[in-house]
């Protein structure tokens, strides 16, 4: 297993009922609802308790790290401040219509991110992140739609859900949010404590709290841009492409239009591209890592103890891993995979830790492999990994 240069844990069986699918498997789910139509579940997590306390979560939005906004809705109109926030920056708590936004929470929070993991019946490379919002009474964000698929967990309190399939999606101008002018529910839902509602992409939803103290958790998935993603391939491909070919053009004759832009130097940038996007090797290498790099402001600290061989491993809650048929991605860098080595690397992947015989059982490169993302805080040894720092 070498770096590329030129050359499920928590988540419900797919075909097994689920109760946070309301009785249905994960396969049935994504066979009849996903990017289809909407899904309300009551009790889809039973006694739920939030993870962490208002004051835990406060107290996260003040960290540099952590992207966090705060909405105020007042009469005058919408107010939107992004953190990090003091304490004092809020809104006394019994003031209506404010909410606190916490976005990628599972990656401070070890719980968090066990939650997240309960969606990894779809595939990781679209899941994106855990926010957690809080909201005082008649708090939300206004009606919207979102281009991401998203399940809206209950944690406490409860919010009104008014959702419909919006034919007009003209917005309210000089608003410092994307608010609906002329917003049309067709469906409204309140949800409790361990109620879950699930939203395909593009369908209009205004969320409002009723009463104090409500808190709503968001997994939501990444749905790359298609010009984004072919901008961020041909940078990562361009970097590794070689080809020392020069321009020629013994045929062009003298001009009397000097800036035309020859033909032929079109179609020789033109041919240049189609070489480059035709190494499938290296596309394959450069989707994996951009799919796989960290997002901004995440770092990983060193170790907590020293690296010692034949223990049970498991993934930081930051690490971003996956595969393809031949390849490793770890945290936007790439790895060639065959063998042994390669089914093992696709466990840690998949189920996000190894046991101490499976680690035994690895290759000495796939050991000093491990040993190299151990040393760089993308692993831990199982013993340690629940004393991670924030």
């Amino acid at each position: 297993m070498t770096p590329h240069t030129d050359s499920i844990a928590g988540a419900p069986s797919v075909d097994l009922p689920a109760q946070m699918l309301g009785g249905m498997s994960p396969a049935r789910f994504m066979q009849r609802y996903w990017q289809k139509k909407p899904l309300l579940i009551r009790n889809a997590f039973p006694g739920f308790q939030p993870l962490l306390t208002r004051p835990e979560l406060f107290a996260l939005a003040a960290q540099e790290s952590v992207e966090s906004r705060l909405i105020v809705h007042k009469p005058a109109g919408w107010q939107l401040r992004h953190g990090p926030f003091a304490r004092t920056v809020f809104p006394p708590l019994k003031q209506k219509r404010w909410t606190l936004l916490v976005q990628g929470v599972d990656l401070h929070l070890d719980a968090a991110h066990d939650l997240l993991g309960r969606f990894r019946f779809v595939p990781d490379a679209r899941l994106d992140d855990l926010m957690i919002s809080w909201a005082s009474d008649g708090g939300g964000v206004g009606p919207h739609f979102d281009s991401y698929d998203v399940f809206l967990l209950q944690a406490s309190g409860q919010r009104l859900w008014r959702i419909g399939r919006q034919k007009d999606l003209s917005l309210e101008p000089d608003v410092p949010l994307k608010i609906l002018s002329n917003f049309e529910p067709e469906q409204e839902h309140l949800l409790n404590p361990g109620d879950m509602l699930y939203l395909p992409p593009r369908w209009a939803h205004d969320g409002i709290a009723v009463g104090d103290d409500c808190m709503t958790y968001s997994a939501g998935f990444r749905v790359p841009q298609r010009g984004g993603l072919a901008g961020e391939l041909l940078q990562r491909m361009a970097d590794e492409f070689e080809d020392s070919t020069l321009y020629r053009d013994p045929g062009q004759e003298a001009t009397d239009h000097p800036a035309a832009m020859p033909a032929s130097l079109e179609a020789f940038a033109a041919d240049a591209l189609q070489r480059m996007l035709a190494e499938r090797t290296s596309l394959a290498c450069a989707l994996g890592e951009v799919m796989t790099e960290p997002k901004p402001r995440v770092w990983f600290e060193e170790p907590v103890g020293p690296w010692q061989p034949g223990t049970a491993l498991r993934l930081d809650r930051r690490t971003r891993m996956m595969y393809d048929s031949r390849h490793l991605f770890i945290n936007g860098e790439s790895f060639r995979a065959a063998g042994a080595d390669a089914r093992l690397m696709r466990v840690l992947a998949d189920q996000r830790r190894l046991g101490a015989a499976q680690v035994r059982r690895a290759s000495a490169d796939a050991q000093a492999l491990l040993k190299d993302w151990f040393e760089a805080g993308w692993l831990h040894a199982e013993s340690t990994a629940g004393g991670e720092k924030d």
